[in-house]
Parts: structure tokens; C-alpha cells; sequence
């Protein structure tokens, strides 16, 4: 009994089913059919064997792409390999294409079959997918295929922004619309200034020219020789500027009032504004032609080329036509009209507009019409196919358009068209190295600055970072400081000293002091300091009776006694001061407080 199965591309993963009662399914063909709508029918036709879902998007894609280049993908044939039974006479795989059909029965040697019975059935697996997987919501699935399906179309067809159409077609349109609308307020402002300086349309004859003329000139009573330059400067002409200005002094217009001038002014420079603009416009689409379908510009020009775009819908459109369709391209209603009353067809559509159609003879314009349609069909499919755009097939054909221009002219064989496609070959081949070696140039340029903006950002991220600790204990030594140092300042306010900064500014630099120092100090101070006290015991009351002042000076010394004790247990960070600088302070201050307490002793009423 040959086994049955079905292998189904998702874009979540591939699924292998199994077929239940493989020989009456392949005679029931309806019931089948019947079947698929019916998830309980289905369900008794078909079993889920193995479900192998895509890790990731990208590995999505790349399975999508080798299914439909008919190559057999290595998660493809783990799952093959690994629930397909090993004896592959007794198993029939049933696939949707035939490509990987055939790739299958290369590689792995299973037989695979198509269509039939197996569409039908592939047809309700896609139907009844989410339900066969657990855990796979319709809404999920259909995710996943969109998400798929756009990754797919964005790798088949390769999407160059500068390479755009559609900027084209609406440039053109605009710049048409801007010829018209240019034409009609022209036209107006003419009317306008007409009435009060009638000569001057004769005169010049450009409306973009009048339009500047109208607002330079004004009133024509105010004309004068002063301006004759600046008349000069916009007619390009000496001869027409005084001609203008002989005009004003013989005119036959009416007098104007200045608010129907200030608004003929106003009118004209709108008009100029939008003749500049259309200037401005037109060397856009002159860019965007060189860089989207230079062969097609240089064979036409820019604006036949644009206009035979816009009127395909696309460029691709374009090339997609026959010379023949591409010869009678914006002429389809003299076309249809010829063809309903059996008259002559139109020869030519927009590229009568060209120059070479001009150029010839009335009898020759039909056949240079046809010729110049076929190169332009060749140089159209050329910018469109072609990676690196260039213009060096347009300036050939073009050549050969002159040749046979000149050959219906004077009878000038012209070269053949392979020995000109053989030298534009080469020329293209140039011509695309040194734009790709531009282009690598200005990408390594790129990428130079973008290394550079990075290392920037880099090391001052690196600054910061090492800033932010230094800065962190800084903000921590600072308040410290401040409260060491509003300690003996609030000594004096207690005692009710005039003047703190004398008598306190050294025990400040005392407290800096650690018990080490006071241990490795001098012998005759650490022998003299308990002598102090014993002194100023001796007569308290007889000094504070006799001089206020010196008993104020006692007190001082006693509190920087208190300070000199209390130092070794409330050292702050200050401890780092040398120790030569400290013992002289010290031996300072002990002099100090000597001289207090012999001062004392001396002036007591012994």
C-alpha cells in the first residue's frame, strides 16, 4: 500500500500531512471537493505528521526564495529526512509546484506528484491551516503571509530611490499647467497695462519681459533717461529701450490712477514669480531626467522623453511598448477617429515635438517618424533595465537618427547598427567604471566621516563618564568643608568678640590635625601643654577682676585648648597637610597663649 503525503509551504513553516485511505480518495475526487469546506469531513482525510516552523522572518524569506527558484532548502529536507518514512518505493509526496516537485525526486529520491486530487487537497489545508496547528490564530497566520509577502516583493524587485518615475510625470504635468497659467495672466496683465501704455506690446513681445517692463516703468508720464539703463538691462537690447522710451513721450494711452497701478504692479510680479519658478522647475526635471532616463533625454530631449513617460504611466510602461505604440503615443483619438471612418491613421504622436520630425521633409516625415520611434523603444528599455544609467546609448542612437536624416536628405549611406552598438558598447563600459569608482569614492568618504562621528561620540561618552565620579565626590568634600569650617566661627558669637578674624583664623588651620602629628610633634610641646592649665588656675579671679579684655583673651585660650583635644577624634578630610607646616603653626600658637598667660600674670595685684 503506497503512503500519501502532503508537503504545504506556509509562511509561518512548512507542514508535512499524511492521507487517510489513500486509494478511495484518489476515486473520489468529488467527495473530496465536497469534503474541504467541512473542517469534521477534513479532519477525517487529514493528519498532521510534522509542523516546522521558521525561526525568524529572514529565514522566511530565504525558504520562499528557494521554493520558488525550485532549489530544496536545508530546513526543507531536515523535515523530509526526519518524518518521511525510510522505505521512499512505498511513499507518494504531493507538492504544489512542480519545480520543487522535480527538485525533491532529484535529491532525495521520494516520488512526488501534482495537481489532481492534490490541489484539492493542498486547497483545504490552506483553508483549515490555523485550525490543524495548535496555537496558530488566523489573524497570525495572515500577519505572517503579509509580512512575507512584502519582504519577498521587496527583494524581487529592487527599489532605487533616485530612480523614481513618479517625480517625472508629476514635474511635467506641473510644468505644463504653469505654461498655461503663465500664458493667461500674461495675457491679462498685457490687457491691463495696455489701456494706459498700448505701444509697449508691440514693442516687446516675451511675457515674462512685459510683465518686468510693467513694473520698472509705472506710470509712462515718469519715464525718463535715468531708467534707460535699467530698460536696457531687461530687454537685452539698446534698441528696444529706446524705442520704449520714445514710445512713453508720444503715447496714446489714458492717464492711470496710482491704486490701479499699485495693483497692475502687484498682478505683474505674481506673474514673474511663477515664470521664475517654472525656470526652476524645468532644471529639476532636467536632473531627474539624466538620472532616471538619460539615453531616452539625450535622444528626444528632456521634455518629449518626460512627456512619452507621463503619458505611459511609467517608465517601465514605456519600455514595455512596441515602436509602433510608442510612434502614435498621444495621438489616440485621431487613431480611433481613422479607424471608425477607414481615413489615414495618424504618423506621428507626441514625438512630433522632437526636432528631427522638423527637420524633414514633408514626404520623409512618416519614415523618420517610424525610425525615430524604434530608437526611441530601444533607448527607453535601456534606461530601464540597465544598472548603471548612462547616456552614452541615446548620444548613439541619436547619431544615427542624423545619419539618416542626412541619408534621406542627400542619399549618405548611414553605419550599420552593430558596428555603432559595438562602439557604445565600449563606451558604456568606460563610462560605468567611472561611475561606479565615483561612487565607491564618495563611500568611502561616507563611511570615513561616519567612523569619525562615532569615535567622536565615543570618547566624550568616555568623558563623561569619567567626569561624573570626580565630580560626585567633589559635591561630597565641599559640604564638609563648609560645616568644619562654621565651627570656630560660631565661637566668637558665643564669647561676644569684636573681632573673630584675628584671634580665630589659626585654629581653623589647627582642626586639619590628625593624632599622629600631635604624637610626632616636639617634646617641649607636649611637656608644656599640661603646664597651661595649672597657670591659669592659679589666679582666675584676679585677672578677669583687673582687665576685662586680657580675661576675654584667657577664655579665647582656653576654648583653643578645648579644640586642640577634641581635634584627634573629628579629623575630616583635611588630614593630607604637611607635617612641617603644622608643627610650626603649632609652635606658633603655643607662644601665643604663653605670652596670654604672662601678660596675665604680670598685671595681677600680687
Amino acid at each position: 500500500m503506497v503512503l500519501l503525503h502532503v508537503l504545504f509551504e506556509h509562511a509561518v513553516g512548512y507542514a508535512l500531512l499524511a492521507l487517510k485511505e489513500v486509494e478511495e480518495i484518489s476515486l473520489l475526487q468529488p467527495q473530496v471537493e465536497e469534503s474541504v469546506l467541512n473542517l469534521g469531513k477534513f479532519h477525517n482525510v487529514v493528519r498532521l505528521v510534522a509542523f516546522c516552523p521558521f525561526s525568524s522572518s529572514q529565514v522566511a524569506l530565504e525558504n520562499a526564495n528557494a521554493v520558488s527558484e525550485g532549489v530544496v532548502h536545508e530546513d526543507l529536507r531536515l523535515l523530509l529526512e526526519t518524518y518521511l518514512p525510510s522505505k521512499k518505493k512505498k511513499v507518494l509526496l504531493g507538492v504544489g509546484d512542480p519545480k520543487i516537485g522535480a527538485a525533491i525526486q532529484e535529491e532525495l529520491g521520494y516520488n512526488c506528484q501534482t495537481g489532481g486530487v492534490i490541489a484539492e487537497i493542498l486547497r483545504g489545508v490552506r483553508l483549515h491551516f490555523h485550525n490543524l496547528v495548535k496555537g496558530l490564530t488566523d489573524l497570525s497566520a495572515c500577519k505572517a503571509q503579509l509580512g512575507l509577502g512584502h519582504s519577498y516583493s521587496r527583494a524581487k524587485v529592487k527599489f532605487n530611490v533616485n530612480r523614481v518615475d513618479n517625480m517625472i510625470i508629476q514635474s511635467i504635468s506641473l510644468l505644463d499647467q504653469l505654461d498655461k497659467d503663465i500664458n493667461t495672466f500674461s495675457m491679462r496683465v498685457r490687457e491691463w497695462y495696455g489701456y494706459h501704455f498700448p505701444e509697449l506690446v508691440k514693442i516687446i513681445n516675451d511675457n515674462a519681459t512685459y510683465c518686468r517692463l510693467a513694473q520698472v516703468i509705472g506710470n509712462r508720464r515718469e519715464l525718463n533717461e535715468e531708467k534707460l539703463e535699467k530698460l536696457e538691462e531687461l530687454t537685452m537690447d539698446g534698441a528696444k529701450a529706446k524705442a520704449i522710451l520714445d514710445a512713453s513721450r508720444s503715447s496714446m494711452g489714458m492717464d492711470i490712477s496710482a491704486i490701479d497701478l499699485i495693483n497692475i504692479e502687484s498682478f505683474s510680479s505674481r506673474v514673474v514669480s511663477l515664470s521664475e519658478y517654472r525656470q526652476s522647475l524645468h532644471t529639476y526635471l532636467r536632473s531627474k531626467m539624466s538620472q532616471v532616463a538619460p539615453s531616452l533625454s539625450a535622444l528626444i530631449g528632456e521634455a518629449v522623453g518626460a512627456r512619452l513617460i507621463a503619458h505611459a504611466g511609467s517608465l517601465t510602461n514605456l519600455a514595455k511598448y512596441p515602436a509602433s505604440t510608442v510612434q502614435i503615443l498621444g495621438a489616440e483619438k485621431a487613431l480611433f477617429r481613422a479607424l471608425k471612418t477607414r481615413g489615414n491613421t495618424p504618423k506621428y504622436g507626441l514625438i512630433f515635438h522632437s526636432t528631427f520630425i522638423g527637420r524633414a521633409a514633408a514626404k520623409n516625415k512618416g519614415r523618420i517618424s517610424r525610425y525615430l520611434a524604434n530608437k526611441c523603444s530601444i533607448a527607453s528599455r535601456i534606461d530601464c533595465f540597465s544598472e548603471v544609467p548612462t547616456s552614452v546609448f541615446g548620444e548613439k542612437l541619436r547619431e544615427q537618427v542624423e545619419e539618416r536624416l542626412s541619408f534621406y536628405e542627400t542619399g549618405e549611406i548611414p553605419r550599420k547598427n552593430l558596428d555603432v552598438m559595438k562602439e557604445a558598447m565600449v563606451e558604456a563600459e568606460e563610462a560605468a567604471a567611472e561611475i561606479t569608482r565615483k561612487l565607491e569614492k564618495q563611500e568611502k568618504k561616507r563611511l570615513k566621516k561616519e567612523k569619525k562621528r562615532l569615535a567622536a561620540l565615543a570618547l566624550a561618552s568616555s568623558e563623561n563618564s569619567s567626569s561624573t565620579p570626580e565630580e560626585c565626590e567633589e559635591a561630597s568634600e565641599k559640604p564638609k568643608k563648609k560645616k568644619k569650617k562654621q565651627k570656630p566661627q560660631e565661637v566668637p558669637q558665643e564669647n561676644g568678640m569684636e573681632d573673630p578674624s584675628t584671634s580665630f583664623s589659626k585654629p581653623k588651620k589647627k582642626k586639619s590635625f590628625s593624632k599622629e602629628e600631635l604624637m610626632s610633634s616636639d617634646p617641649e610641646e607636649t611637656t608644656g601643654s599640661p603646664s597651661l592649665p595649672k597657670r591659669k588656675k592659679s589666679s582666675p579671679k584676679e585677672e578677669t577682676v583687673n582687665d576685662p579684655e586680657e580675661a576675654g583673651n584667657r577664655s579665647v585660650s582656653k576654648k583653643k585648648r578645648k579644640f586642640s583635644k577634641e581635634e584627634p577624634v573629628s579629623s575630616g578630610p583635611e588630614e593630607a597637610t604637611s607635617s612641617k607646616s603644622s608643627s610650626k603653626k603649632k609652635k606658633k600658637f603655643r607662644k601665643e597663649a604663653q605670652e596670654d598667660l604672662g601678660g596675665g600674670a604680670y598685671h595681677s595685684p600680687r
